[in-house]
């Protein structure tokens, strides 16, 4: 069995919120940061454009791992490979017709941090080892605070937001899936990867 299976599925397992291996025991940071953008993306998918920001300074594990595949074009021609109406987009570990595409290195996890899964951030995916994050990445179509990490849940590390082309995201959101998952029907296609000017805000 492909090793990045487990990534695709966790997600879809009640957030994996109370299957950590140990109990998470999370302290709350006393000040949670606001979300910087120190490099922005432009994703180009088969259904339109999105403008990432990326946060490297209070996410600088998460952030640098992001900016490290995009720098070797790795998002070129994989898939938004899960669409979990109302709830998340999943992409980054997949190519046309699901193949696993493998990633490097799994990286330790930055959830503590305390920046929210709300509408528009963009967080790592992951098994439910809460240090087993790779390529794989979701934007939050909703605001879903269950995924951020407390004291039964280790969380997902959001490290990022979408800047411009949210309406792309919500009609990836509305596609049609495969009977009984959550694979859309017609491949949601990652063109590129690139990097671009920040919107002035």
């Amino acid at each position: 069995m492909n090793k990045l299976l487990p990534a695709f599925l966790c997600l879809g397992l009640a957030a994996c919120g109370g299957s950590d291996s140990d109990s998470a025991d999370i302290t709350p940071p006393k000040e949670i940061p606001d979300l910087q953008a120190d490099a922005c993306y432009s994703m180009a998918t088969n259904m339109g454009e999105i403008t990432l920001a990326i946060d490297l300074t209070n996410m600088p594990i998460t952030g640098k791992n992001f900016k490290g595949y995009v720098d070797d074009g790795f998002y070129g021609g994989t898939l938004f490979h899960r669409v979990a109406h109302n709830f998340v987009i999943q992409g980054g570990g997949f190519t046309t017709g699901m193949v696993a595409k493998p990633g490097n290195d799994p990286i330790v996890i930055e959830a503590d941090v305390g920046i929210s899964n709300e509408r528009g951030t963009i967080a790592m995916a992951r098994t439910s080892n809460p240090n087993s994050a790779t390529s794989q990445f979701f934007i939050n179509v909703l605001d879903n605070p269950q995924l951020d990490a407390s004291s039964s849940s280790y969380g997902y590390a959001v490290f990022g937001k979408v800047v411009e082309g949210i309406e792309i995201v919500d009609q990836i959101n509305i596609v049609d899936t495969v009977d009984g998952s959550e694979v859309p029907v017609n491949e949601v296609v990652i063109n590129s990867v690139t990097e671009a000017s920040c919107p002035a805000v």
